[in-house]
């Protein structure tokens, strides 16, 4: 059972990875593409217009999560160690 649960995890990481909402993109993408097909309509270029439209999203929520945080003006930086020369 152990390793089922590895599998899975392995794939459920590598699918959604680290943002889900790229890949609900890519599945509804998937799901549109095949939908506009069977209409008879030419759909090629649905996934890579939306893959433009869900990049900068998940750039801009990958910035601005805990990863790095916004310092505000008036957040003093850290003291340096006293092993650090002083900056010239």
């Amino acid at each position: 059972m152990s390793r089922l649960r590895a599998f899975a995890a392995f794939w459920y990481d590598f699918v959604i990875g680290d943002d889900w909402l790229v890949a609900v993109g890519v599945v509804l993408g998937l799901a549109g593409t095949y939908g506009l097909h069977q209409a008879g309509v030419t759909a090629w270029w649905l996934l890579p217009v939306l893959l433009m439209l869900l990049l900068p999203v998940s750039l801009r929520r990958a910035i601005s999560g805990p990863l790095f945080p916004r310092r505000t003006p008036g957040q003093r930086r850290p003291q340096a160690s006293p092993r650090t020369p002083p900056a010239s």
